[in-house]
């Protein structure tokens, strides 16, 4: 069956949990306090593991919070129908979450000292990432086939937008210092630097063994086996796990597995197109491949 998209400000939103209305609140009307932390990406970029991180900072390491209660409920997607309603009762100090671009966000953030923190990942996995979650998630358009998907990532028309448009107008704020920007290829390179690095951030001073606990809980196969993150308790009519695990692999490079030689050198192409004078090296514009590494 089509999916029949919410579409707000020229965006395609997954109508089973966007509304116009739920949309226009958190960009117009939602009030953001200083106090807030939010975690924000482009679909399929580590949410679930930046928010199983953020939960285990905030909990000091006790794991108990994060095994009991729905990461949804732990930080709500306030962009959300559901999500609004549960933030707007949030207790302070909130954690938050979307993946809203920068220019539908709440207006009242730019008032506020509340903190952002930005998880993005080489967009290659991304959009690999993305297809295989497109055809497990019934809000979403089952792809006609990964070379049609790769075609509207390029062209910004999933649902969600561009990347490259999400991706240049929230690093806009990279100076800022309630900003912190970091990526999937960091978190899985050196996941307890990354925790000290959010910890330093958050004015959060955890013991070593708080964030050993932290690094324990937040590892791709305590994710998996945690069914308050991994989606094993959303019906078959929202998630179809028969399709594949919503915790797929948690690896970078897998994008090698997928693209044909013409796809990555159509994909560099407009990379480096898209990317032009945004002056910032992410881990993948380092890696060997020189189509990528132009672009910083």
């Amino acid at each position: 069956m089509p999916v029949h998209y919410v579409t707000y400000k020229g965006i395609k939103f997954p109508p089973a949990y966007n509304s116009v209305h739920s949309l226009s609140f958190a960009h117009n009307e939602f009030l953001v306090r200083d106090d807030d932390v939010f975690n924000i990406t482009y679909p399929k970029s580590g949410t679930v593991w930046m928010t199983e991180i953020l939960s285990l900072i905030r909990s000091r390491g006790q794991p108990s919070w994060s095994q009991t209660v729905l990461n949804s409920d732990r930080m709500p997607w306030f962009s959300t129908r559901l999500g609004l309603e549960a933030a707007l009762s949030y207790p302070s100090p909130r954690l938050l979450t979307c993946h809203l671009p920068r220019h539908i966000f709440p207006k009242s953030f730019s008032h506020s000292t509340a903190k952002v923190i930005y998880t993005l990942r080489d967009p290659r996995d991304v959009v690999v990432s993305y297809f295989y979650f497109c055809q497990m998630c019934n809000s979403y358009e089952d792809p006609v086939s990964f070379e049609q998907f790769l075609r509207d990532f390029l062209n910004g028309d999933l649902p969600h937008g561009s990347w490259f448009e999400h991706v240049r107008g929230w690093m806009q704020m990279k100076d800022r210092e309630n900003f912190f920007f970091i990526t999937y290829e960091e978190l899985k390179q050196d996941l307890r630097g990354s925790v000290r690095r959010l910890c330093h951030f958050l004015g959060q001073d955890l013991d070593d063994d708080a964030i050993s606990s932290v690094v324990q809980n937040a590892s791709f196969t305590a994710m998996r086996q945690n069914p308050m993150c991994s989606s094993i308790l959303l019906p078959a009519d929202i998630m179809d796990q028969t399709k594949g695990q919503f915790l797929r692999k948690g690896i970078c490079g897998d994008w090698k597995n997928h693209f044909t030689v013409t796809q990555s050198e159509t994909f560099n192409r407009i990379y480096q197109e898209r990317m032009q004078g945004l002056n910032v090296a992410f881990p993948w514009d380092r890696n060997q491949d020189p189509g990528l590494s132009e672009a910083s």
